[in-house]
This record gives structure tokens, sequence and C-alpha cells, in this order.
């Protein structure tokens, strides 16, 4: 599936589970001074690809101060899976590998 890029509305949105279906979506946020944002851009493009079940985001945190703060990280690139399937959003950090 294609990554698409989410505006601050979209991402309230999508956040508070105001979606058309119940899903599970995985969101980038990056900035666009990060050198390791735009290192992880083809990988994460690539894994896109080949989950066409899930729905693929990234995020400006310039679009959005205190974003960070606000889901519980401290610094890009940070990817999030969000699941809306329950009716009540679970907003997941996926924690950096080891």
């Amino acid at each position: 599936m294609k990554v698409t890029r989410l505006s601050s509305a979209a991402l309230t949105n999508l956040l508070q589970g105001k979606t058309s279906i119940p899903t599970t979506c995985v969101v980038k946020f990056y900035s666009n001074d990060c050198h390791y944002c735009h290192k992880l851009k083809e990988y994460y493009e690539k894994i896109a690809e080949e989950h066409v079940d899930l729905y693929f985001f990234a995020f400006n945190v310039q679009d959005a101060a205190g974003i960070e703060n606000k889901l519980g990280f401290k610094g890009v690139p940070t990817i999030i899976k969000v699941n809306t399937t329950s009716g009540i959003p679970q907003v997941e950090v996926i924690e950096e590998p080891h």
C-alpha cells in the first residue's frame, strides 16, 4: 500500500478514532531536517507495499508543535501503530530495535 502524508486534522481524527472503517494504521513521524528520517523512507515505503492489509502514513512533526509530548515519544523518526478496530483507538509507540 502507498504511504500517505497526514495533515494535522487527519492525524487528530485518526487518534480520536474518527475513521470511516475500523482499521490498523502505521504512522511514521519525521522531520525535514532529520537525516535518519530520510534514510528510513525507502524501507518504510517497501514495508508499506508488502502489507496491503494496513494503512501507512507519514506525519511531519513540524506541522504540530508538541505532538511528541502528546504521544509520549522523544524524537524522530518514530513509528506508532493505531488500531481503531475496537471502537476506542489503541495507540502504541513501536520500540526502536536494539
